[in-house]
């Protein structure tokens, strides 16, 4: 396994990082907080922290992609915004799944387990919100639209809002231009991946061939390529220095990082133990028209510039990839992915989705597609998104998710949206706490490559 800082990303934006809970209910309590730790049947663990001042609104939080082995429960994004929460008088809960990987499926009657086992014992909230980061973003969009009666609004944050068939469509992509343009004398496989040791090896061989690459221009080039049919920006850590907007190859670095994370990670491993739930391969590429895909990408002038720079054709890689094999999907395993992990866009309670505009591995664009599915659905008065213009994935201060759950709070209160505009966003996230940033800008994405979703019966065909 390498160790560079894009295998380093993905592993800090994607480990659950948690305090373990008890396999057997217990209660922790302190002149200010209760805190329980309890087990739902399902073998889940779920933890609760409830302030002596509760304020009558129970926020259920969704956690994000646990690979495992390790699984444990989480109620807040993190311990500073718990913190501010709880002065607030929140009741903070949230469960593990009884499962780890693309457990939605366990996910969902989990939190929903959680919120009824929160009832039982301080009896019901006047106010509940589901929020969730990451995949939690998908756990909590599917309560949203599958169990309304459960809540009363949600917050996505940096969430896979364009659902499960999407996510997987447009993890092939790039991995299917870098054997292609990059390795094409290779036989790894992309898809029906049967074990794990399958696809570490191929991981491993493929980000060989990405590292060769990387040495020179052509190669680079090819990369860029590959990192824009996901829509990676070149500036996508907070580590990085944010690369002048024509500073083609720094940009080209930033993404050189982030494609190995996605290689190493969720483009193999992570897919085979979705594929293994799903019963075959969920994603296919018949089809595609590559140039065109290209053509819709966020950062397709930085691929033009650096093909230029190389001396290489981009039209001959283009119709490469046009040319290429491709990969068609088992139709059982798109309509399970479907069934469990894509959304009609259908809200009947408010949804705010918030999302840094520097997100490699959930990149923006998957606000667009979320906007496409709850505009035909007919919903779009009740979704409001915003944008914070920092990099990396869920790189959300404590302020600008107070920030979040206020503006949400308040349209629950008034029955309409107000001040969801950047500048209103900043001033309460200032004043929610005045030490972590506020960064909250106008910022309109690109169209996700290929979206599909349940608003659109002609999506795949």
């Amino acid at each position: 396994m390498t160790t560079g800082a894009g295998t380093r990303t993905a592993l800090a934006a994607t480990v659950l990082l948690a305090l373990g809970a008890l396999p057997a209910p217990a209660v922790a309590a302190t002149p200010d907080t209760a805190h329980v730790d309890g087990q739902l049947p399902s073998g889940a663990t779920y933890m609760m922290d409830v302030p002596a001042d509760w304020n009558g609104t129970v926020l259920l939080f969704s956690h994000g992609y646990t690979p495992g082995p390790a699984n444990p429960a989480q109620n807040s994004p993190d311990d500073a915004t718990k913190a501010l929460l709880l002065q607030r008088g929140y009741a903070l809960i949230g469960s593990s799944y009884a499962s780890t990987g693309w457990a939605v499926t366990d996910a969902v009657p989990d939190q929903l387990a959680t919120l009824s086992a929160f009832a039982e014992r301080f009896g019901a909230a006047t106010r509940t919100i589901a929020w969730g980061q990451s995949y939690g973003g998908l756990v909590t969009t599917a309560i949203a639209e599958r169990h309304p009666e459960r809540i009363d609004g949600s917050l996505s944050l940096c969430g896979l809002v364009q659902g499960g068939v999407a996510n997987w469509n447009n993890t092939l992509d790039p991995v299917f231009a870098l054997k292609t343009l990059v390795a094409p004398d290779t036989d790894l496989p992309l898809v029906n991946l049967p074990d794990q040791r399958t696809a570490t090896a191929a991981a491993d061989a493929l980000t060989a061939a990405v590292d060769s690459a990387q040495s020179t221009p052509a190669g680079r080039a090819r990369i860029a390529l590959a990192a824009a049919l996901h829509n990676i920006p070149g500036w996508n850590q907070p580590t990085q220095p944010r690369p002048a907007p024509t500073d083609w190859d720094a940009q080209q670095v930033g993404q050189y990082e982030a494609i190995k994370g996605l290689v190493k990670f969720p483009a193999f491993n992570w897919r085979q133990e979705a594929e293994s739930r799903a019963g075959g391969n969920m994603s296919w590429n018949t089809g595609v028209d590559y140039a065109k895909l290209l053509g819709r990408s966020s950062v397709r002038k930085e691929v033009t510039e650096l093909y230029k720079k190389a001396g290489l054709s981009l039209k001959a890689d283009l119709s490469a990839l046009n040319r290429a094999p491709r990969i068609g999907a088992d139709p059982d395993a798109v309509a399970w992915m479907s069934g469990t992990s894509s959304f009609t866009g259908r809200l009947a309670k408010p949804q705010l989705s918030v999302h840094t505009i520097g997100d490699a591995l959930v990149p923006v664009q998957t606000e667009s597609a979320l906007k496409r599915a709850v505009t035909a659905a007919g919903s779009a008065s009740r979704l409001r998104q915003a944008y914070t213009d920092n990099a990396g994935h869920c790189t959300f201060s404590p302020a600008e998710q107070l920030a979040a759950v206020d503006t949400l709070e308040d349209r629950l209160t008034a029955g309409r949206w107000t001040g969801t505009a950047p500048d209103s966003l900043n001033r309460r996230a200032a004043k929610a706490d005045p030490t972590t940033p506020a960064r909250y800008v106008p910022y309109r994405p690109a169209p996700y490559p290929r979206p599909y979703d349940l608003a659109h019966p002609a999506d795949g065909r």
